[in-house]
């Protein structure tokens, strides 16, 4: 199974900091990242009819088929290797967050589960407004930042 893809926001000092939890806390290194900034990001997005300009939304890209990135690829291939790839999926907002605290185990996965007892439409309008101050709060930073060299082959749009 494909590694889950975080999709950030590479020049908030929120999500840079959410990356930076993930990686000291995701152990056996299951998570993918790439900025929200990035072609990639924008390729994927496109796919699922999300705008890659709005930039106050957090992505998980599940069961990522890397094939479909190809310019190459032929929509209209086999379909053998559909059968055993599943379709890719993408949450979003409150939804990727609750993905990524369970996947994260220990006290993230109690968290999670504690979050998830709310309705969505309330975790969402949580999301949305510390989305629409994050800047204000966290800062930005004007270029994304660099992964250490012990976690660059977990960034895709490097």
């Amino acid at each position: 199974m494909p590694a889950p893809i975080l999709l950030y926001d590479g020049v908030c000092g929120l999500c840079n900091r959410l990356v930076q939890f993930m990686l000291r806390r995701d152990r056996q290194a299951i998570f993918r990242f790439a900025s929200l900034q990035s072609a990639l990001a924008a390729r994927i997005l496109a796919r699922h009819g999300a705008n890659p300009v709005d930039l106050d939304t957090v992505y998980v890209v599940l069961d990522h088929d890397p094939a479909k990135d190809n310019p190459n690829h032929d929509a209209t291939q086999d379909d053998s290797t559909q059968a055993r790839q599943p379709d890719e999926r993408l949450l979003s907002r409150s939804d990727a967050v609750l993905f990524i605290l369970h996947q994260l185990g220990g006290f993230c996965r109690f968290l999670a589960f504690l979050l998830q007892l709310l309705p969505n439409s309330f975790r969402d309008w949580a999301y949305n407004a510390i989305a629409r101050h994050r800047y204000r709060i966290f800062g930005r930073s004007e270029t994304c930042i660099l992964p250490t060299a012990k976690n660059r082959s977990r960034f895709l749009d490097l």
